[in-house]
């Protein structure tokens, strides 16, 4: 059995939000199951059952998800890509429509090392305030449960 993955999460200044973790997979397989929907409905909503609305995967596009909880819940999120450099980089805006207006600009680096793709994922918010209420939101947590879900994910795809 493999060893446990964590997700490695650190403040940086006053406007940013570091997220790094590393995946048992080919970085082929990580940036596809980031960018096409039928995939990311299977890992991205925490495990649980998601709906990718909308998804329009070049500069200008917008992509759309609506998480599903175990009691009927809904959340939804929303944003717009920015730039995509083809296995390496997306940049994408980031909004809870249960917050609107709290837009963060999240920038996912996609690098293959020591035999393991690793996912940068750097969120700048406009203030310290947004930031600080993205931590304080709970948002290590559910990003550390929907990486999981992509581990497992992972292993149905190889």
């Amino acid at each position: 059995m493999g060893e446990a993955k964590t997700l490695d999460v650190k403040l940086q200044g006053d406007l940013e939000i570091v997220m790094t973790r590393s995946f048992d997979a080919p970085l082929e397989l990580v940036w596809e199951v980031h960018t096409k929907p039928e995939h990311l409905k299977k890992w991205w909503a925490r495990g649980h059952e998601a709906d990718i609305t909308e998804h329009d995967f070049r500069p200008g596009g917008k992509w759309r998800i609506v998480e599903h909880g175990d009691n009927g819940e809904e959340w939804a999120f929303r944003g717009e890509i920015r730039e995509i450099v083809p296995l390496e980089l997306i940049v994408q805006t980031f909004e809870f429509e249960g917050m609107p207006g709290h837009i963060s600009v999240e920038r996912l680096v996609f690098e293959y090392k020591d035999g393991k793709t690793v996912l940068t994922g750097t969120s700048t918010f406009a203030n310290r305030e947004d930031r600080d209420g993205m931590v304080a939101s709970g948002m290590e947590g559910g990003a550390n449960e929907s990486y999981q879900a992509l581990d497992a994910y992972l292993k149905t795809l190889a």
